[in-house]
């Protein structure tokens, strides 16, 4: 595996936690996230898990939160993660993160790693295997009126998802309607 690109605030508030897998015969074992863990500690640790199992070229691209924070971690699979910090008064504003998540056994490009995600970020993602299953644990409970949207292919971000992209109404459209740009350093 090779050295990961990152280190944490390469866009600011953005946090990675490398994992360690411990395997055997039967399999293997791997912690993802200790209440102690800095990257975790604080507040809102805790609001919700939730498991997404998406399939090839499905992109979820772009949203953000005022309030919420995630913890992005892909168990099984490969996907394109990409980070932007779209936050005018942040230092790191307008800078641009892009790796791969996932099973190590895709290729050195790859990592198991656990990726903090703060308010203000646009993040989306690319599932660059057969399927691939994104757990990630929330602040908050999910609440409609802390979620921002961007179209997947939108402007506002300088990235190109592919011709093959696969995605839902809530990915095409600026939600609110209003949106601008984020806020929150």
């Amino acid at each position: 595996m090779s050295a990961f690109p990152y280190s944490d605030d390469a866009i600011k508030g953005v946090k990675f936690k490398l994992l360690k897998s411990h395997a055997d015969d039967r399999g293997f074992f791997r912690e993802v996230i200790r209440e102690s863990d800095p990257f975790f500690a604080g507040r809102g640790s805790f609001g919700q898990w939730s498991h997404s199992r998406m399939i090839r070229n499905v992109v979820k691209a772009w949203h953000y939160h005022h309030i919420q924070i995630d913890w992005w971690y892909v168990p099984i699979g490969q996907i394109e993660t990409v980070l932007f910090d779209n936050r005018e008064e942040s230092p790191t504003y307008r800078q641009k993160l892009q790796f791969r998540m996932g099973q190590s056994s895709y290729g050195a490009d790859t990592f198991e790693l656990c990726v903090k995600i703060p308010q203000g970020v646009l993040h989306g993602c690319k599932v660059l295997s057969e399927e691939a299953h994104l757990m990630y644990i929330t602040s908050e409970i999910y609440n409609p009126n802390d979620e921002g949207r961007f179209p997947y292919n939108s402007e506002v971000v300088p990235h190109n998802w592919g011709q093959e992209a696969l995605t839902v109404e809530n990915d095409r459209r600026i939600f609110p309607p209003t949106a601008q740009r984020v806020s929150r350093a």
